[in-house]
Parts: structure tokens; C-alpha cells; sequence
């Protein structure tokens, strides 16, 4: 179905071709402008958003093309980075919820005499993963960590945008503490208080996720108290383009020096 409707785009798109880009621009923002004079300014915010949001599926759909498949804010952001530099040499790390692998790669080719372990609740991303250009010292499985983990002791446990899509977070940790034992648990989630955008959207009773599948974007409070409620506490934390990087450790885990 979605090849169909792809090779119907192309198809469609040859005439609309002709059609110079400045003046096609001009067009596309017109028809915006008409439409936003419908109605009262709540009204047409609301609808506004609602062609952000389409905008927003294009960008990515057209950033993920450009990067060969691999979305180009991996490396505009250098957010492995936050990962990579936060994990010691021959750990054994667990990346829950790794989709196709790109930062569980990155952390078993950039750190020494790493064991790495990919899990997703996803078939299809895991076979994506498993198909990549892989080091030995990684592998990928499909796995849901809401109902176990794999057998194993884990010093590192990666979190990267994995909470927002869980409800029973607290409980989800605590167990998570539990069954694997973490010296750190290193945790990325979208930020709320990123953009003016979202508290607007939320004020216009609107979706302001960034994904449908979001229970939650935290504030940094919100994402304090859960944190603190789960037995952890926050070793580190910033936050750097709208989202929160933390690392978190088991409230009585003491790390020695060095």
C-alpha cells in the first residue's frame, strides 16, 4: 500500500514540477494564510499546528532519505555521544528499546572491551539492527522489558527516548533495578519545557507530544520526582536540544573512586 501511494506521489509530482519552486512556495503559504483567517485565532492555531505536525512527518521522512537511513540528528547532535563518554571501558551494557541499533553500534565500536546487547519490543527493528554492519561484540534481540530482561549482570543499562512511551515508569525502573542490578542507568526523554509551541499546545488542549505513542514529555520536575519514586538518584543531568540527559544510579550503590 505504501509503494502504491509513493509511485502515486512520484506521478503526480512531474506536473506539479513545472511549476517554478519560489512560486509553488508562494502558493503552498498562501492557501496556510486564507486558511488561518477562518474562524477565531484559537481556531486557526489549532489547525495550524495540526500542518506543523504534517510538516514535520515530511521533514523527517526526507531527513532519514538524505541520511541513507539513518536520521541526520545522530550526528548533528553528537547525541551518542552523551552514551559513549558515560560508559567504561569492558562494561557490559544493555540498550533497552534500541530500535535499529545506531547508538548500541555506537557504543560498541567507539568503547574499549564493551559486551553490548540491543533489545526492542519490535521484530521489524531488530531485524533492521541485526542487518547492519555489526562489531563482534554486539547483538540484538527481541525482547519486551516490561515483562523481563535478558539473563545477564548489566554495569550500564541505556534509556534513549524509551521512558516516554512507558506508562508504568516508576514501576517499570524499580523492577528494572531489581532484576538487572545497574551501576548506572543512563536516560534520554524529550524535554516539555523545550519550546513555547508546546505549553500553547497544551493550553489549546491540542496533542503537544512529539509522538503519538508518548504517555508523557516531562518537565524537570516531573522527571526529578519519577526518578527519585523509582529508588534512583541523579548523578548528572542537562538538558541540551529539548530533551533530558541524565545519569542515574541505585540510591545505594556507592561508586569507589576511579
Amino acid at each position: 500500500m505504501k509503494r502504491a501511494i509513493l509511485a502515486l506521489v512520484a506521478l503526480l509530482s512531474w506536473p506539479y514540477r513545472l511549476i517554478p519552486a519560489s512560486l509553488r512556495r508562494r502558493l503552498i503559504f498562501g492557501l496556510a494564510l486564507l486558511d488561518s483567517r477562518i474562524g477565531g485565532p484559537d481556531d486557526a492555531l489549532r489547525r495550524l499546528f495540526g500542518l506543523s505536525d504534517d510538516l514535520e512527518l515530511l521533514i523527517n521522512e526526507r531527513a532519514m532519505a538524505h541520511g541513507g537511513g539513518e536520521h541526520p540528528k545522530h550526528g548533528l547532535t553528537r547525541y551518542h555521544d552523551f552514551f559513549v563518554e558515560r560508559i567504561p571501558a569492558g562494561a557490559a551494557v544493555l540498550d533497552i528499546g534500541c530500535g535499529y541499533g545506531a547508538v548500541a553500534r555506537s557504543i560498541a565500536r567507539r568503547v574499549e572491551g564493551v559486551q553490548v546487547t540491543g533489545m526492542d519490543v519490535n521484530p521489524a527493528r531488530i531485524a533492521e539492527a541485526k542487518a547492519a554492519d555489526n562489531p563482534p561484540n554486539l547483538r540484538f534481540l527481541v525482547g519486551d522489558a516490561l515483562t523481563g530482561t535478558p539473563d545477564g549482570e548489566w554495569h550500564t543499562v541505556v534509556l534513549s527516548n524509551v521512558l516516554e512511551h512507558i506508562e508504568p515508569r516508576v514501576d517499570f525502573l524499580r523492577r528494572l533495578v531489581t532484576a538487572v542490578s545497574p551501576r548506572q542507568i543512563l536516560i534520554r526523554v524529550p524535554l516539555f519545557e523545550r519550546d513555547w509551541r508546546v505549553a500553547m499546545r497544551r493550553q489549546l488542549g491540542i496533542g503537544y507530544f512529539s509522538d503519538p505513542t508518548h504517555y508523557i514529555e516531562h518537565t524537570i520536575e516531573e522527571f526529578t520526582a519519577e526518578i527519585d519514586a523509582a529508588g534512583l538518584e541523579i548523578a548528572e543531568k542537562l538538558t541540551s536540544w529539548g530533551e533530558i540527559w541524565a545519569v542515574c544510579r541505585p540510591k545505594e550503590t556507592v561508586i569507589a573512586p576511579g
